[in-house]
Parts: structure tokens; sequence; C-alpha cells
């Protein structure tokens, strides 16, 4: 009875629109996000974190220094090692957690990793907790937003905003992620300027060949 009052609860909020007030939170000052305005903030073993409750999950963004004089990434296959690794450290402290739909995403000019974290609480009760990992050179963010599994439908709104709402400075781009932009072997622009040398080529040799038959002819 008293879930189905809460779950009554929830359904009058999201049917009445998303009304709870969002306020920019600069993390550092390359990163802003919103969130709730009575967030906590927390720094304890190189590690900001901030979080608060929202009216439908429950909201944590964690700033981790990287290890000094960390070497940067060379390409996009060290970031996804990276990615692949952290989501390992995180299943291995879940509660039997699962993950599923482990995508990429562009966020400004970053590659982010998304996915779900799925688990149980002390009461056996499944949750899902959504993440955002973003990696550079100096540091790693965390975006996650938790929730019980019945509330999944009444989520769109309040995630929505705090997800769109991540910023980073100009100054902040993809080669602070990683150095190279090539994933192995040629690059588009590379493929296309040595296709076009080709055509050139080829068209040069026509040309040349057909000089000749004309000089043929001629002597004929």
């Amino acid at each position: 009875m008293k879930k189905l009052f809460i779950s009554f609860a929830l359904f009058a909020i999201a049917t009445t629109g998303f009304s709870q007030v969002l306020k920019p939170v600069k993390i550092d000052s390359l990163v802003t996000v919103s969130l709730p305005t009575d967030y906590q903030k927390k720094d304890t073993l190189g590690q900001q974190i901030y979080s608060a409750n929202g009216l439908v999950g429950f909201f944590e963004v964690i700033k981790a220094a990287n290890v000094k004089n960390t070497a940067p990434l060379k390409n996009q296959k060290d970031l996804n090692k990276v990615f692949n690794e952290y989501i390992k450290t995180i299943l291995a402290q879940s509660n039997k957690g699962t993950t599923k739909d482990v995508r990429d995403t562009i966020i400004g000019t970053l590659k982010a990793k998304l996915f779900t974290l799925v688990s149980e609480d002390n009461t056996s009760q499944v949750q899902l907790r959504n993440m955002v990992l973003i990696y550079t050179t100096e540091a790693t963010y965390t975006f996650e937003y938790t929730y019980p599994e019945f509330r999944k439908d009444l989520i769109k709104d309040e995630y929505k905003v705090f997800i769109s709402s991540i910023k980073f400075a100009p100054n902040l781009q993809r080669n602070d992620q990683y150095l190279f932009n090539a994933k192995g072997g040629m690059t588009i622009l590379a493929k296309m300027a040595l296709l076009s040398s080709i055509l050139l080529i080829v068209i040069i040799i026509i040309a040349v060949v057909r000089r000749k038959k004309k000089r043929n002819k001629r002597k004929r």
C-alpha cells in the first residue's frame, strides 16, 4: 500500500511537469552542471563530491583528480581502455551489478561514455544508476543519477535537465583527453588526399597517351 501511494505521488509530480529548480554549479573552472539548490559538497581523498535529492532521483557529481604526472593518452583506443577499466571497478563495488545501454557520445568537444548500472540496495530492491563518464588528463568527472527501477518511467524530465546542463569551458578540448585523433591507419583526410593524387596521376597518364597517339597519326 505504501509503495502504491509513493507511485501515485510520483505520477502526480510527473503529470504536472518538472518544476524543481536546478541551478548551475561550477565543479571547477572547466566544468559546470545544474543541481538542486540544496546540494551538498564533500572533499575527500582527492575527490570532490556534489550530491542532492531530486524529485524523482538522486544526483551525484564526482571529480577525481588523476595521479600527477600521468602520461597523456595517445589515442581513442587508449581512452576506451580507461573507460572499460572504470566500468569494471564500478561493477566490482556494486551489489550484483550489471551494466546496460553502454554507449559513446560527444558532449561539447569531448568523448563521453554513457551506461546504466543495475544493482540492488540493502532491501534487494533494484536500483538503476544512469552514469556519464568524462576523462581528461587532469581529472575524471562522473555524473550520476540514481533511482529505483519502479520510477524509471518518471525520470525523463529531471534527468534530461541534469544531463543537458553539463558544460565545458572552451579551452577544454579533445586533446585534453588524448593526443591523436586517428584511431589507427589513415585518417579520412589522408585517404582523400591519396585518392586525389592517384586520380591526378591517372589523368596525366591518359593525357600523355592521347598526345602520343595524335603524334603517331600525324607521322603517318
